[in-house]
């Protein structure tokens, strides 16, 4: 029995997304966002997961924001649940480049301290573009929990998120500033100086932060 051909043509992108070959995956990817259709939803969130080349990841995901956010972002939101670390944090991903604020519920405190920390910095990026007005100084909150985490890629990444909410971070980092520990302090002050003054490099307000802890200080600025 011959297939219909939108049966045949939909064979042959699955097939590509699956090919060994990542430049043959990134023009299946390209295909399927120049000319959007539904029915390759599940099979691009379903490859995100696994894809192991960045810019076929990257292309997947603009294929992904080429269809109608009402079919792609309860995709995406069963993928944020998933055990696998990657498909956690590519949906993320995904969903913070849709922009669509109806998946906020989703991002949850959860996501915000996985224990991935490639997880956890693609959900904080997502939380500050979904955010609701009036609810930065709650994510502010969750995210103060997470400072001094992690490597310096780590910390710049939680320092941009914490600074891209403005004003409304200022309390959350000002206690940090008490922490008892003082990897906390150091990168607390560091995210304020930061805010204070953003062309200032993340290594120079470090070790400014550094030497400030070790001097007793906190470093604070009043507003």
């Amino acid at each position: 029995m011959t297939l219909p051909k939108q049966d045949t043509d939909r064979i042959r992108v699955l097939q590509g997304l699956e090919n060994s070959s990542a430049s043959t995956r990134l023009r299946a990817a390209l295909a399927v966002g120049t000319t959007p259709d539904p029915r390759f939803i599940e099979g691009l969130v379903e490859r995100c997961a696994i894809e192991p080349d960045f810019h076929v990841r990257e292309m997947l995901t603009w294929a992904l924001t080429r269809h109608p956010p009402s079919m792609t972002v309860p995709e995406l939101l069963h993928a944020v649940r998933s055990e696998h670390a990657q498909a956690r944090s590519q949906a993320l991903h995904t969903l913070s480049k849709i922009g669509d604020r109806q998946a906020w519920p989703a991002i949850t405190r959860e996501l915000l301290t996985d224990a991935d920390d490639e997880v956890a910095r693609t959900a904080w990026r997502a939380a500050v573009v979904l955010v609701p007005e009036g609810e930065e100084p709650g994510l502010a909150a969750v995210l103060s929990t997470q400072l001094g985490r992690g490597e310096r890629e780590t910390q710049r990444s939680l320092s941009r998120a914490l600074i891209a909410l403005g004003e409304a971070t200022v309390p959350a980092l000002h206690a940090a500033m008490t922490d008892p520990g003082p990897h906390v302090r150091q990168h607390a002050i560091a995210t304020e100086r930061l805010l204070r003054d953003p062309d200032a490099g993340f290594e120079c307000v470090i070790e400014e932060a550094k030497r400030a802890v070790a001097l007793g200080g906190t470093g604070a600025q009043e507003g």
